[in-house]
């Protein structure tokens, strides 16, 4: 499959000699319930992270502070050079348009076509009428198009997204956070609601997505065979703590055993991780 890259707007904000995400001793939580507590990452433009950890670790909370949706406790978090946290309102709206986030349960309206959810993802750059009455410009179509592309569902755009596979929805959730021309995609728990076939060529989409159009890409998951054939670099959660980061081949059985001490959910146990296998498949099969 050929990737047509999607030209990003330029952001002068951004320099490539500094880290897009960067946590110093970061404490989330809810309450009186601290759940991430002194997290100390940097992440660079264009990289695939992996966040490993059980449920209940801090995964989806990290993920929804980086997009401003959990506010920062104490420490430091820095996102695209600015602070989450002290974005409200119009700035905060901006600040994510430049962020693409893909949910476990895709979050598509199954009774409209294709081309309209992905073109959802455009609608800060759509005026009223055009998406009332679902028109598109030349320009925005072929931005379509061109998404549809890259996760390899071109040839389905009129078709309505209750016909599709499951692995199906999540491509077109990403070709819809990729017409944002995000400079970071948060995923969290992608694949989990799929079967292997369909999941890997989830992954293979975001790995795309880093390699080849230069998206930093954030990805929650419990699996820890798709972390190590996927990631660039891998973080492991333990009740809120940084106790793994480094890279794929780095993943000892140790590691792994230190990232899900404690875990009650059998199927989130090492012992089951390599349970799940990835089936060699194209794209267009999933």
């Amino acid at each position: 499959m050929t990737i047509e890259p999607i030209p990003a707007a330029p952001s002068p904000d951004i320099g490539s000699s500094r880290p897009l995400l960067r946590a110093e001793g970061l404490c989330l939580g809810y309450g009186d319930r601290q759940v991430v507590k002194g997290l100390d990452l940097d992440v660079p433009q264009g990289q695939f992270l992996v966040v490993l950890g059980p449920s209940g670790s801090g995964k989806s909370t990290l993920l929804l502070a980086l997009n401003g949706s959990v506010p920062v406790r104490s420490g430091r978090l820095e996102v695209m050079r600015q602070n989450p946290s002290s974005l409200q309102g119009a700035d905060l709206e901006r600040f994510r348009e430049r962020i693409g986030f893909i949910f476990q349960s895709f979050h598509l309206v199954d009774r409209l076509a294709v081309l309209h959810n992905v073109a959802s993802g455009m609608l800060s750059r759509i005026h009223v009428p055009q998406s009332i009455f679902q028109m598109y410009s030349r320009d925005q179509y072929q931005c379509i198009l061109d998404a549809l592309g890259v996760v390899g569902l071109q040839d389905r755009v009129m078709d309505r997204c209750d016909r599709l596979s499951g692995g199906q929805k999540q491509r077109v959730a990403i070709a819809r956070a990729l017409v944002q021309r995000p400079l970071l995609i948060l995923a969290d728990e992608p694949i989990s609601s799929l079967d292997p076939r369909s999941a890997r060529g989830v992954m293979e989409v975001l790995r795309k997505a880093s390699r080849d159009l230069g998206i930093t890409v954030v990805c929650n998951l419990h699996h820890v065979e798709a972390a190590r054939e996927f990631a660039d670099r891998i973080v492991g959660l333990n009740d809120g703590r940084l106790v793994y980061d480094g890279t794929p081949q780095g993943l000892t059985s140790e590691a792994i055993q230190l990232i899900y001490q404690g875990d009650a959910d059998p199927d989130d146990s090492p012992k089951d991780a390599s349970r799940y296998a990835f089936e060699s498949s194209p794209l267009a099969a999933a």
